[in-house]
Formats: structure tokens, C-alpha cells, sequence
């Protein structure tokens, strides 16, 4: 019998990263075309085409960069508040904080972990310009819900989908609701440039304003029109990002499958994600909740994953965005109840194309070890 000590570490995540890709680099090197150039102009039509629809993409050297572009070529600015999930990674809090605006966070939905539309309805002020959900882990947040509450007030909506290349709301793919979308091209994604991030914009304005902010503040050498910064992304960066975006389907149907394995091993064991009638789920993670745990109980779940049963696994997220040191002057004064449950509860399995049968086998066997036995 093989010893737990011997098994080698299922990974939480995985990147793949072929011959394709390292031939893409080699090309743009051969090239010596390697700052932004034409295989970046190329990137952005063809996720265009792919992803959002033939939405205008403008693409950036990050996802923060995205969103932070996005929202100054939206006008957001001092003076402003923006409405944001406070259970998400921090650059989408950070990106409304460094426009000056005030980052004003909101409850999520327990099912989906994102934001709720009746918490972000009682969040509206006068000063309140837009609202910005994340369709967190790979699920599309509610858009029907959120677009009538901006429609209300007069808001304008973004989308943070860093975690959700190809999800679908009602048919239509997440990034084409908003002004902006972004999407995330960090390693660890359902598909990666290296490094990078890709704006979706809803109209030309707001294209112009992203390729402007992204090179300095100038569409032709020297004719500076804004004060703008260096978020370009690299011919390399995007020659990989090229490579990907043929994969990234064929990917996102594994995740599927290997997610649809797990929800039938894992029920009655944990909380399995849930998906919504008329949304398409991508699995950037695939977040259960162990019901009723402390924060502290679920850690310990955690550890034993990792250290006896050799799953690597992680929590997204344990510290909610308004009780970091960097954000908590921007905490609400009203509790977020189900905010605060979901960082106590949560914990992201593997899912990742690259799992074996016997891989996803080995997750369902430690979980129940571990959350069966009661921990």
C-alpha cells in the first residue's frame, strides 16, 4: 500500500503550457517585434470573436490594469462611489480605490457567492456611479438583477471576469453586459498570456479611452492627449495569449466534466456549487462549503487535505475585502452576514483539465476522509 507521505501533491491549480506556446515566443523573438505590435492587435480580434461576442477588446499587462483603465475611461473618478462584492480578491476594490473613488461593498448571494442585488440596492447613495460585480469562480453573477438596480438609479455597470473566460448568462457571454468587462490572463486562469488582462468595451469611446490610458495617454507617438500610464501588453505575451484562446473551450469542457464528476461524488458531504437556471459555469474554481464550520474548523479541513492526503486546495477568500488593513476604511457600517459565513466556509477543490481519473478519485476519497469524519 502507498503511504500518504508518498503520493505525489495534487495541485490546486495547474497551468498548461505546451510546445504551441514556447513556438508563439520563439516566432515574436525571431521577430524582434517583441513591445506591443501586431500579434497584440491580433489577440484582441480574435478574443473578440471567441469570447465576448465581437465586442471592441482592448488588451492591458494585467486584470488590474484592466479594471483600473476601464474605470477611468468610464470617468469614474474622486468623488464617486462604485458598488463592489466585499468577498473577492482585492484588485477589484484596489482598481475603484486608486481612481479615487470609494469602493462601497455590498452582500453576496449564498448560492452563487456573488453580488446580491437587493444588498446593492440598499447600498445606492447619492454619490453612488456604478456598480461592479465579479462573476466569481467561474460563475456569471446576476445580471438581470443587478442591470435593473442600475437601471433604477442611473448607474453604470461593469464586470469584473477575471475567473470566467466563456461563461454564459441567458445565452449571452459575461463581458458584453457592461461598459466594460475585464478578464484576467494571469497563469492560474482558465487560459493565460503569462501575464495580462483584456478589456471588453460596450462602445468606441470607451476603447479609445483604455488604449490611451494603456501607452502613455497616446494613440500616435509623441501626441500625448491624457495623462496615461504603461500598461501595454508585450507581442510575446500575446502570442501565448494567441495559443490559448484555441484551447481554452476544449479546457472549460474538462473543467465541466470534472466538476459534474465531483458534485456527484461529494453530495451530502459538502455544499456543492450550485449553477443557476440559464447560466453556463466555467469552474475557474470549484468552491464547496463546509456547512456550519468556523473558519477555524474549515482550516483544519484544509491542512488535512494538504498534509495527509496530499490534495492541494486553497480558500477564496478568508479575509473579506472590508476587514483587510489596506481597504477597512472603506468597511460599511452594516454587517454582511452571508460575506462573512462564505469566508468561513469556503474551500476550492481541484478541478484544473489536467486531473486524471484517478486524480478527481483521490479528491472525493480525501474529502470524505476528512469532512465525513467530522474533520
Amino acid at each position: 500500500m502507498t503511504e500518504t507521505s508518498e503520493l505525489p501533491m495534487i495541485p490546486a491549480a495547474r497551468p498548461v503550457i505546451g510546445v504551441e506556446e514556447r513556438a508563439a515566443v520563439d516566432r515574436v523573438l525571431a521577430s524582434g517585434m517583441v513591445a506591443q505590435g501586431p500579434e497584440v492587435a491580433a489577440f484582441e480580434e480574435e478574443f473578440a470573436a471567441v469570447l465576448v461576442g465581437g465586442r471592441t477588446c482592448v488588451a492591458v499587462n494585467s486584470g488590474t490594469s484592466g479594471l483600473h483603465l476601464g474605470l477611468l475611461a468610464a470617468g469614474i473618478g474622486a468623488g464617486d462611489e462604485v458598488i463592489v462584492p466585499s468577498f473577492t480578491f482585492a484588485a477589484t476594490a484596489n482598481a475603484v480605490a486608486l481612481t479615487g473613488a470609494t469602493p462601497v461593498f455590498a452582500d453576496i448571494s449564498a448560492d452563487t457567492f456573488n453580488l446580491d442585488p437587493a444588498s446593492v440596492e440598499a447600498a445606492v447613495s447619492e454619490a453612488t456611479a456604478a456598480v461592479m460585480p465579479v462573476h466569481l469562480y467561474g460563475h456569471p453573477a446576476d445580471m438581470d438583477g443587478l442591470g435593473a438596480v442600475a437601471a433604477e438609479h442611473g448607474l453604470q455597470l461593469f464586470e469584473d471576469a477575471a475567473q470566467a473566460h466563456g461563461a454564459t448568462y441567458q445565452g449571452a457571454p459575461v463581458g458584453s453586459f457592461g461598459v466594460f468587462g475585464m478578464f484576467s490572463l494571469y497563469p492560474t486562469k482558465n487560459m493565460t498570456s503569462g501575464e495580462g488582462g483584456m478589456v471588453s468595451c460596450a462602445d468606441e469611446d470607451i476603447a479609445r479611452g483604455v488604449r490611451l490610458l494603456r501607452n502613455q495617454g497616446m494613440e500616435r507617438q509623441y501626441a500625448n492627449e491624457v495623462v496615461g500610464l504603461n500598461n501595454r501588453m508585450t507581442d510575446i505575451h500575446a502570442a501565448i495569449g494567441r495559443v490559448q484562446l484555441g484551447k481554452v473551450w476544449g479546457w472549460t469542457q474538462q473543467r465541466r466534466a470534472n466538476a459534474a464528476w465531483l458534485d456527484e461524488a461529494l453530495a451530502g458531504v459538502v455544499v456543492t456549487p450550485p449553477v443557476r437556471e440559464g447560466c453556463t459555469h466555467v469552474y475557474h474554481q470549484y468552491t464547496v462549503r463546509v456547512e456550519g464550520a468556523s473558519a477555524a474548523e474549515r482550516d483544519r479541513v484544509v491542512q488535512a487535505l494538504r498534509e495527509e492526503h496530499r490534495v492541494g486546495c486553497g480558500v477564496y477568500y478568508p479575509t473579506p475585502n472590508h476587514q483587510l488593513v489596506s481597504l477597512a476604511r472603506f468597511a460599511p457600517a452594516r454587517e454582511l452576514p452571508v460575506t462573512a459565513r462564505a469566508a468561513a466556509e469556503v474551500i476550492s477543490l481541484p478541478v484544473h483539465p489536467s486531473l486524471s481519473e484517478g486524480d478527481l478519485e483521490r479528491v472525493a476519497a480525501a474529502v470524505h476522509a476528512v469532512v465525513g469524519a467530522g474533520g
